[in-house]
């Protein structure tokens, strides 16, 4: 009897949506969104990351829709606010960040397989993933693979 394989679910974060256009991050990003338009992952943005795109420029903002790429909308909960909050107060990062630690707790709290950012200050850095992912553990909560997208290869290693 065969086992089912079950899709690896990815959190996109709005700088992989952003990285689309940009010169130094498109090829990753494209290569993923490819893979994302041939149904290779179950994929998830926020709320939050809806809202960070109305500040974005019109090719970025509509990006999701013009690919016809399949998504789901993940509500930012107070479960994960509060998740946030615990990040900010063991300093993991400084309360400026906190949209991103907003992010990283949906995605946890939602227990989504990979968070995929370009942001590497505050989110794809091996202090701050060890950081965040000691809380999470602190707080009964499963590890988050954090990825950027020039890691694809990776993910499927995560499940």
């Amino acid at each position: 009897m065969s086992e089912v394989c079950k899709k690896i679910s990815l959190y996109l974060d709005t700088s992989v949506i952003g990285g689309y256009y940009d010169d130094e991050f498109k090829s990753h990003t494209q290569s993923l969104f490819k893979s994302i338009e041939e149904k290779k992952y179950d994929v998830f943005i926020s709320d939050l990351t809806q809202k960070e795109l109305l500040k974005a420029p019109d090719k970025v903002r509509d990006l999701l829709a013009d690919l016809y790429i399949e998504y789901s909308i993940i509500k930012v909960s107070t479960e994960s606010i509060e998740l946030a909050n615990k990040y900010l107060s063991e300093n993991v990062v400084g309360e400026a960040s906190k949209d991103d630690c907003i992010h990283i707790a949906t995605a946890t709290v939602n227990k989504i397989d990979v968070l995929v950012s370009w942001n590497f200050k505050h989110i794809v850095n091996i202090v701050r993933i060890k950081n965040y992912n000691t809380v999470n553990t602190k707080n009964g909560y499963n590890q988050l693979e954090i990825r950027s997208p020039k890691d694809e290869a990776l993910y499927e290693q995560r499940v």
